[in-house]
């Protein structure tokens, strides 16, 4: 039986066990058709999954879109070949199944200048590998700061290095993402001044649906802090968990018209991995009607 999204956010915001939204939050919720999208990251569910299974599984659950963590079985790496690259595309293009961009592990908060050169030019090797094989853009991560420099320094070296890659991302008709990441750097007074440092069009951030989302003034406060610097990504855990104000977080994303990609990057383990996507779409859908 389908419930219009008005019951359904009051009745998971009352098993979240967090405020009701406020009514004219949710009033334009319900006014707006929403145009955000459902898909999925390879993170741990797909982890095992070589390209074949990732666009079966996805199909067959409905979900049309897909980050592919790199690293991981299906072996969507810088080196492959140009022919390579070319038949990886041709499989997505000719499924309903679209990448959205690859999940990589580059960041730059590294001390050691070796080392953060050696991180910007494997993160360029992986834009150039999104555009060769149908991805919109990457994925990267500011990860942590370090005792013995001081915070602005990170910040600073973090942020203009996203500015350079989306300069570079740019040209290939890539987006640079930044995930909300890291147990410091994932505080969102962080990640605002990282993207000022940053100043560029292109760098956006991928909301991670942290804990921490929900520290200082709350939830509400620290979206606000840096929706403006929202990409076409976003991940979330499960949608039915009760321990994040998800109810919030897709009335705010209505509001602001977000036609992104919500990106399934769930933590747990179920025995049917498949069948568990499959239930997350029913969740999503209602959430969204």
């Amino acid at each position: 039986m389908r419930i219009n999204r008005n019951t359904f956010l009051k009745e998971i915001s009352l098993m979240a066990g967090v405020a009701a939204i406020p009514a004219d939050l949710l009033a334009e919720a319900l006014a707006t058709k929403p145009q955000m999208k459902l898909g999925f990251v390879t993170y741990l569910w797909g982890k095992d999954w070589d390209v074949p299974t990732i666009i079966k599984n996805c199909t067959d659950t409905k979900i049309h879109g897909v980050e592919l963590r790199v690293e991981h079985a299906h072996k969507v790496m810088p080196e492959l070949t140009a022919a390579e690259r070319a038949e990886v595309k041709k499989e997505f293009a000719d499924s309903p199944v679209k990448i959205v961009g690859l999940g990589t592990n580059q960041q730059f908060d590294y001390p050691d200048q070796a080392k953060l050169t050696a991180s910007i030019e494997r993160a360029k090797e992986f834009i150039k590998l999104s555009a060769d094989v149908g991805g919109s853009g990457v994925k990267v991560k500011p990860n942590a700061l370090h005792k013995d420099v001081p915070v602005e320094k990170t910040l600073e070296q973090i942020g203009k290095s996203l500015h350079t890659l989306a300069a570079y991302a740019a040209d290939l008709g890539q987006q640079l993402r930044l995930e909300v990441h890291g147990e410091q750097t994932q505080e969102l007074p962080n990640i605002k001044k990282i993207m000022e440092y940053a100043d560029h069009k292109n760098a956006k951030i991928c909301w991670n649906c942290n804990p921490q989302d929900l520290n200082g003034k709350g939830f509400q406060s620290n979206f606000d802090l840096v929706k403006q610097y929202f990409g076409d990504t976003i991940h979330v855990r499960e949608l039915n968990r009760t321990d994040y104000p998800y109810p919030d977080l897709i009335a705010n994303l209505i509001k602001m018209n977000y036609k992104g990609w919500v990106l399934l990057e769930c933590h747990t383990n179920p025995d049917d991995k498949v069948k568990s996507m499959a239930e997350q779409r029913v969740v999503f859908d209602k959430m969204v009607v």
